[in-house]
């Protein structure tokens, strides 16, 4: 017979009420890095690659006639899948990401948004949107899907395709509300062509404040969040590669309140 595995029940308290989080209903936000696909992926970089090593007679491939797979990998953490970044990303010092404490748990909070239009055809993700949308209440991440959630998203290659980004100010109310870990399933918060201004991280880091910056907050990028995960209060496991750099690939996983 086989033995019933029973999932611990995990409580938080979100927005002042306590919830059991569902533990056995994980959903993994993240894009895995995948050799030559051309998605996701965003920059103008090459796709990644994945090739066996081969020095001196030997190769790193079973398949080969290798005695183990032992393969070098290339990519870039920024245009290659979903990645989580710090300050470090924008600062002459490069601050590494893996200093950045995360609790193993975090409250979030899901919100789905529409860019609009601009007269200059840009999709901007206002402000007002974003900051109408999250409760009264603190909330240490919040996860933005942006509409229409295509399933394409997973595999795109946005480069040269001006994506949708963050009016500044937004990021800035995010920073002033507390919010420590923002999400989003774009390549940047910021518009792609912008002439090195990166003004939404600046805003949401706190660069140009009077205040040190905040070296605690991350963003996460190229996510994607399926339709089935509602909008409002979750747990957020936010789990990052140990590379000593400002950006590396991240696994968030989100638990939904138990019905």
């Amino acid at each position: 017979m086989n033995p019933t595995v029973t999932l611990p029940v995990l409580s938080m308290l979100l927005g002042g009420t306590l919830f059991e989080i569902d533990l056995g209903r994980p959903f993994d936000l993240s894009l895995p890095l995948i050799a030559d696909r051309e998605g996701p992926s965003a920059w103008y970089v090459e796709p990644l690659t994945i090739e066996p090593v081969r020095a001196n007679g030997w190769v790193g491939a079973v398949a080969e006639g290798g005695s183990v797979n032992f393969r070098d990998i290339a990519f870039n953490p920024h245009g290659h899948g979903t990645h989580t970044e710090c300050v470090g990303h924008i600062t002459e010092v490069v601050h590494s990401v893996n200093d950045v404490e995360i609790p193993a748990f975090l409250d979030a909070y899901v919100v789905s948004l529409t860019p609009e239009e601009t007269a200059a055809g840009d999709l901007v993700l206002r402000a007002a949107a974003l900051l109408d949308s999250l409760p009264d209440e603190p909330v240490s991440a919040v996860i933005v899907r942006t509409l229409p959630n295509a399933p394409e998203k997973q595999t795109r290659n946005w480069s040269n395709t001006n994506p949708p980004y963050f009016e500044a100010i937004g990021l800035a109310g995010l920073a002033q509300r507390g919010v420590e870990h923002l999400l989003v399933d774009l390549p940047s918060v910021d518009r792609e062509e912008d002439e090195g201004e990166l003004a939404g991280h600046r805003a949401f880091w706190q660069l140009d404040e009077r205040n040190a910056p905040r070296m605690d907050a991350t963003i996460t990028e190229f996510i994607f969040v399926p339709d089935e995960l509602p909008d409002g209060w979750c747990a957020l496991n936010l789990q990052t590669a140990a590379f000593v750099n400002d950006a590396t690939p991240s696994r968030p996983v989100v638990y939904p309140i138990k019905p």
